[in-house]
């Protein structure tokens, strides 16, 4: 059992639903962040993701420093890892010519070996109590394999599955709501229900990111990656704000 002291040095916040839905921001920003440099700047993929690995370097560097859980510095950190799970997927699935079904099932197996590795290591998931450095590491490696296959999956939906991008979201919304009810009506571990709706959150966020700004003709409302980006980041300074007032109140009261 975590103690009060564990809690309080916690580097991650606790699993809430402004937690998920800050997590889904995140997402849509990482898809049209990351198509905004490889598509819109013309940068392409494997330069693209060169720049947002330093990004990710960066901020978890920073991260990795603080002492207990700074939401500016956690958060910097997700939206790294979903630019860079935007532009390496894409990189894998299209320059390397993999394809979404082999690239999903190679991410697949790497977030199961990831996490296996973790239980063996540590004997324990930690989900929402990050205490220990070696645990530190383990959370951001799954975090962005997990981004990374996200994007192959939710791309594998729409366009081989043909479901568009509307569809897709459908799709993995209801999957988001079956793991939600597991969490609810089932003993499943929580660790395993955490990853599962990690997973998920990040093709329904890269879905619902092409379906603003995709060509209409392609099913998208054709809004600028810019402008749609910027429009998601500061939704997010937003949500991370008011979390962070509401953690303070519940303190003081």
């Amino acid at each position: 059992m975590a103690t009060p002291t564990a809690g309080m040095l916690s580097k991650v916040p606790a699993v809430t639903l402004g937690f998920w839905v800050i997590k889904g921001l995140a997402t849509t920003l990482g898809e049209t962040g990351g198509d905004a440099l490889s598509m819109q700047m013309g940068l392409g993929y494997a330069v693209s993701t060169l720049v947002f690995l330093a990004l990710f370097a960066a901020t978890l560097t920073i991260q990795l420093r603080a002492d207990r859980f700074q939401p500016l510095a956690y958060w910097s950190v997700v939206v790294a890892t979903t630019t860079v799970g935007t532009t390496a997927s894409d990189f894998f699935d299209r320059t390397l010519g993999l394809g979404y079904v082999v690239s999903s099932a190679v991410l697949f197996f790497a977030v199961v070996a990831i996490l296996g590795l973790w239980v063996w290591t540590r004997g324990r998931i930690a989900v929402d109590q990050i205490t220990d450095r070696r645990d530190e590491a383990f959370y951001w490696l799954t975090i962005l394999v997990s981004n990374t296959l996200g994007t192959a999956l939710g791309d594998f939906v729409a366009d081989d599955a043909g479901l568009g991008f509307g569809g897709a979201a459908l799709v993995f919304a209801g999957l988001l709501a079956l793991v939600a009810g597991a969490h609810y009506l089932t003993r499943l571990p929580s660790a395993l229900l955490f990853w599962t709706a990690y997973v998920l959150t990040r093709p329904l966020g890269a879905t619902l990111g092409d379906t603003l700004t995709k060509p209409v003709a392609a099913g998208g409302l054709a809004l600028g990656q810019m402008e749609s980006s910027l429009v998601m980041a500061v939704a997010i300074i937003l949500g991370v704000s008011a979390m962070a007032w509401l953690s303070r109140r519940r303190i003081r009261n």
